[in-house]
């Protein structure tokens, strides 16, 4: 259950519901597997597993919520493969060319015949709204995932007014800092970064398992690249990567963290994935405000 990305929305009004309210906006929407001939299925499940009901889980005054993904898998060369067996078939056996409309055709039938006979993969993408933080966190490392989550929210809702977190100071020029002058208070610097030539097309250096204070590094910097991405460890409690666009990776608690959860007597299940959300719900909403603070604070809303 421990979120290891994290893609931050702000919320632009006050959002108010219960668990359980919410959880009644969310019944509409609530998972219902592949049907025959569909390619995918998206929808609510509960955040505690396939034995309960509850499509919220509120703890520490946040509400945890799943969304599930099934698609069917039906491989483009399985499909390339049927479709030039019946090409051939028909050259053959009618001495004629099958021109690229009717191919087409050919391929809309096989995929309706295997569509029904294709496996199934799942995904499950959780998130938690924190209304007295103002915020939404979503456990991954793609924009893309992270806004379908607020999209599906929003349509359950009827209305949600968030938008993905933007800071007053530049990320890469704060990061870039960071990496020559030090971090500040609380941080410390990991062994890994990126650096970019920030011009379209530019050079880009990975580094991992190093020593960042190191000459070649520095060298970088002073042939005008930028940080764009920078590891970096928090109050002994909890290490990550940030990135340029504000997305948090690789985010792992420490042993702090840790021992303090391992210090909570579960009898369940469903105790611990309590316990669990529990401590990373306050242990993010300790970390979030003090990142936000050394990024220049969120951005002055225009709305």
């Amino acid at each position: 259950m421990w979120f290891r990305n994290l893609r931050l929305f702000q919320l632009i009004e006050p959002f108010n519901l219960t668990a359980e309210q919410l959880h009644e906006q969310l019944e509409a929407g609530r998972f219902t597997p592949c049907g025959g001939l569909q390619m995918q299925s998206l929808g609510w499940v509960s955040p505690l597993g396939p034995d309960a009901d509850a499509l919220t889980h509120a703890a520490n005054g946040c509400i945890m919520v799943c969304l599930r993904r099934e698609e069917r898998v039906l491989p483009s060369a399985v499909v390339r493969e049927a479709l030039a067996e019946k090409v051939r078939a028909i050259e053959a056996a009618e001495s004629r060319q099958v021109r690229r409309k009717e191919q087409q055709k050919l391929k809309d039938d096989i995929v309706f015949e295997l569509l029904p006979r294709a496996f199934t993969r799942s995904s499950h993408l959780y998130a938690y709204i924190d209304p007295r933080n103002g915020w939404i966190v979503v456990d991954t490392g793609t924009a893309k995932r992270a806004e379908e989550l607020v999209s599906q929210l929003r349509e359950a809702l009827g209305t949600l007014r968030a938008r993905p977190f933007d800071v007053q100071q530049s990320p890469v020029a704060l990061m870039t800092a960071w990496l020559r002058e030090g971090a500040p208070a609380g941080y410390e610097i990991g062994d890994e970064c990126e650096l970019r030539e920030p011009v379209e097309g530019g050079g880009v250096v990975r580094c991992r398992n190093q020593d960042l204070q190191a000459d070649e590094i520095l060298n970088h910097l002073e042939a005008g690249k930028l940080v764009t991405k920078l590891a970096v460890s928090w109050g002994e409690r909890l290490s990550c990567i940030l990135a340029d666009d504000l997305s948090i990776k690789r985010l792992r608690f420490l042993d702090l963290v840790m021992d303090e959860a391992a210090d909570v007597a579960a009898d369940d299940a469903a105790a611990r994935f309590d316990a669990d959300f529990a401590l990373l719900s306050l242990e993010l909403s300790r970390f979030i405000p003090n990142w936000l603070d050394a990024f220049g604070g969120l951005a002055a809303d225009d709305d």
